[in-house]
């Protein structure tokens, strides 16, 4: 079990609840009464296609994530915390947040984070399907991505059996077989054209990526608008700013 430390004062049943109405059946689940979250997670390491899952919950009494990761996985463990620390937000600094939020009408919850991804091409994805749907639309959206182009896994959790779909995979699909899930013909369009610079390696979806140089990248592909930029600044690159 690996111990992640965070600043308090920490909104977990905010983020957790954030996180629980966008859950992907197969890659994720969560429980906020038990503050607990699961996933499976597939990244490169070293040439190779590590796939494996996480498993963690929130310890508030001692300001800590303690974490439990796949064997699969543990070649790769300096990313993949990376990866948990920036997708719980555990590195942010709440005094500065709270205070920042004071001008904010009405009231604020102490410790705010802002939830992110685990994985900068899986969130930049769930912000396309995102655009100009509700949150239930986009996340049935994301379900039946996931269920026709994702990699089965099996795993000691019941509710995780799938990892999200590749930028390989979605770039090297027809249109026609996206086109098929109920997504449009213009979201196809951007997923596959995120999905072949990711592939192609001109793009990367990180928070160490040159920001200015991805947002201008994100904004030359097709179908992709300057909130859609912004977002994935927030959720892949993990840039406060946006």
């Amino acid at each position: 079990v690996l111990r992640l430390a965070y600043r308090p004062p920490y909104d977990i049943d905010g983020l957790l609840g954030f996180f629980a109405v966008r859950r992907v059946a197969g890659v994720e689940s969560v429980d906020v009464k038990a503050r607990s979250l699961q996933r499976t997670l597939m990244l490169a390491h070293r040439g190779e296609r590590l796939a494996g899952w996480l498993a963690g919950r929130f310890v508030a009494e001692r300001h800590q994530f303690e974490l439990q990761v796949s064997a699969s996985l543990l070649p790769a463990l300096g990313t993949v915390l990376e990866r948990v620390r920036q997708g719980l937000d555990l590195d942010a600094d709440p005094a500065l947040t709270d205070a920042g939020l004071d001008s904010v009408p009405g009231p604020v919850v102490a410790g705010l984070r802002v939830p992110n991804g685990m994985d900068g091409f899986e969130s930049a994805v769930r912000v396309i399907l995102g655009q100009q749907v509700t949150v239930a639309a986009a996340r049935t959206l994301v379900s039946r991505l996931v269920e026709r182009f994702g990699t089965a896994i099996e795993t000691p959790h019941v509710e995780l059996t799938r990892c999200f779909p590749d930028a390989r995979t979605l770039a090297e699909a027809s249109a026609e077989s996206i086109g098929t899930l109920g997504i449009v013909r213009q979201r196809v369009g951007a997923l596959q054209a995120l999905a072949r610079e990711v592939h192609a390696g001109r793009l990367l979806l990180h928070r160490g990526a040159p920001l200015q140089a991805t947002q201008d990248a994100l904004r030359a592909l097709p179908g992709i608008g300057e909130w859609t930029v912004q977002l994935i600044s927030m959720r892949a690159l993990a840039w406060p700013d946006a």
